[in-house]
């Protein structure tokens, strides 16, 4: 009775594609399989000093960091960011979650994350937006990987304008100093993996972890979903 009632909805009211809108088939979840396969992948994951790691490096004290996809304009991987933080689709987020932990438990050079850390929104944002969309990128790898989330480690105190809006020479002034950490004594000796959507100049990573500094003992690694090019 379940199936039926499924298939009539399905029937009814289709489920469609994020990125270009076509109905999915059957067995396609979130992402028809031919936008899926127009992802632009970096395969970045099982390498050291890959782009995102030359990137951040010298602002960072990373262990490892990765980024999943090519962020371009008008591209695929576009599409979908959008449509995971301006189209309310909260599941389209999970899903690209689980994709991210699939390849970081392939890799292997992730293996030793004690944690998953999200980088916050403010809570105004977060309340117009519905969610965070790196929180619940971090849901679908632990789901995966099996690394509980600690979602309230960093705070956003302060408002900040939106970082795409920034010409690049003004985002880290845009986020100096907008995250703190709260109870820095959980995350001693700890290894936490920072997440989030998109990579373009590193400012909001680099504000996340000069606030982690406060934190005795700690290791930071970095996973993004994309990476602007």
């Amino acid at each position: 009775m379940k199936a039926f009632f499924q298939n009539l909805l399905q029937t009814l009211f289709p489920s469609t594609c994020a990125c270009c809108g076509d109905v999915l088939l059957t067995g396609e979840k979130q992402i028809c399989i031919n936008c899926l396969a127009n992802l632009t992948a970096t395969f970045y994951s099982a390498h050291d000093d890959n782009h995102t790691e030359r990137q951040l490096a010298g602002r960072i004290p990373y262990q490892h960091a990765t980024s999943l996809y090519v962020f371009r304009k008008g591209n695929t991987v576009q599409q979908l960011v959008h449509a995971m933080k301006f189209h309310s689709n909260s599941d389209l987020c999970i899903f690209m979650g689980r994709q991210m932990g699939l390849e970081l438990l392939h890799s292997g050079r992730f293996d030793d994350i004690d944690l998953l850390v999200p980088v916050p929104l403010h809570w105004r944002r977060r309340l117009q937006r519905g969610y965070n969309q790196s929180e619940l990128l971090c849901r679908g790898i632990s789901e995966v990987m099996g690394r509980p989330v600690n979602k309230r480690a960093l705070v956003r105190h302060r408002n900040t304008h939106q970082q795409s809006m920034q010409a690049s020479g003004d985002r880290e002034e845009n986020v100096r100093d907008a995250f703190s950490v709260r109870h820095p004594d959980d995350l001693q000796g700890k290894h936490l993996l920072l997440v989030d959507d998109v990579l373009t100049t590193g400012a909001t990573l680099g504000s996340c972890c000069d606030a982690l500094k406060s934190v005795n003992n700690l290791k930071i690694s970095i996973a993004t979903l994309s990476i602007a090019h």
